[in-house]
């Protein structure tokens, strides 16, 4: 069967997991743009295979939590409220765990289940409650972060870019195109699993923008030569006192902008005030063996192993401000977002 009608004037991959009656259906991005092939997951732990398998990735495990976390309220059909809250409860641990490193699933996972735990006895009623409002708040807080972005980029400006495809990009580009800023973009090709030359760079050019691709290794000669007027990439997890955790390559490229004069601005919805520091944020490690290979072909010898840490954390020295959608914060000033959220002064 084939998925849900797509929303309109999207690019793809702002809308490429989606609930239906028989499951989620969730675009295959290992393998996007050059087949749109789709994974239908059945179940909850289906869910989560293909989140773990990087069927999804960049925002679109959060919006797999928050579909497959109705997958498990629907398998709890005939069981006491109670029973069913506490499978969902194992269930949203199930689906966090999947990518350790990025707050996101456990935010979608909290949407559902606060309207669970007060939307009465029909669970599965209450989980599609807060999992299209938990939809509905991501989209909405992009639109808001990425308003905020766009006012720090020059008028057509050129902007580097770091493994990032779907609705953080998108508010970002769409921000700046209504406000007449015309930027450019380079992207990095993000190894190894190339999102930055499949994902990325085929979000930016759906949305007409002028796109350049380079290798991971040639940003920094490009800062050096002038060529480059803004770094901005999107983030796993910001921490309160500033640092930023991102795809693995980040820190190198923070590094260079900040020897080069460039600024580095890094988008989150939100610090998480969970994590003091860096040092409190787990980073996953993947199996070695996807570094020895691109695109489904082996790319070194048997003799050779691979290392893949799958995130790195940027210190709050090399970071010029970070965008929420309460705007810009300087990284030592971003546990004040907080102050903001509750309506309070800076």
């Amino acid at each position: 069967m084939p998925p849900p009608a797509a929303r309109p004037g999207l690019p793809t991959l702002a809308d490429s997991v989606r609930l239906a009656e028989d499951g989620v259906h969730i675009l295959d991005r290992r393998v996007f743009p050059f087949e749109h092939r789709w994974v239908h997951a059945r179940t909850v732990e289906e869910v989560a295979a293909a989140i773990e398998d990087m069927v999804t990735q960049s925002s679109g495990p959060y919006f797999a939590v928050l579909w497959g976390m109705v997958l498990a309220a629907r398998e709890t059909a005939g069981q006491d409220p109670e029973t069913a809250r506490e499978r969902l409860r194992a269930a949203g641990d199930r689906l966090i765990a999947t990518r350790p490193t990025n707050d996101q699933p456990r935010k979608a996972v909290e949407w559902v289940m606060a309207s669970v735990d007060t939307g009465g006895d029909d669970v599965a009623a209450a989980a599609l409650t807060g999992a299209r409002a938990g939809d509905e708040d991501y989209r909405r807080r992009s639109r808001e972060m990425g308003r905020a972005g766009a006012a720090l980029l020059p008028e057509g400006g050129r902007v580097l870019t770091h493994c990032w495809g779907d609705l953080y990009l998108v508010g970002l580009v769409e921000a700046a195109l209504e406000t007449g800023k015309r930027p450019s973009f380079v992207c990095t090709e993000t190894r190894p699993y190339l999102q930055g030359a499949r994902l990325t760079a085929e979000t930016l050019a759906e949305m007409g923008v002028d796109t350049t691709l380079v290798t991971d290794g040639m940003p920094a000669s490009l800062m050096r030569a002038g060529e480059i007027d803004a770094l901005v990439t999107a983030s796993d997890r910001v921490t309160m006192d500033g640092h930023v955790i991102n795809k693995v390559g980040t820190l190198q490229l923070a590094v260079a902008a900040n020897a080069f004069g460039v600024p580095f601005h890094a988008l989150c919805h939100a610090p998480d005030p969970a994590s003091a520091t860096g040092a409190d944020v787990p980073i996953e490690f993947r199996d070695g063996d996807e570094v020895l290979h691109t695109l489904g072909r082996r790319s070194a010898s048997e003799r050779v192993r691979g290392l893949y840490p799958a995130f790195d954390i940027t210190d709050p020295r090399f970071v010029t401000t970070v965008v929420t959608d309460q705007g810009a914060f300087a990284p030592d000033r971003v546990h004040e977002y907080w102050n903001e959220e509750r309506g309070t002064a800076r």
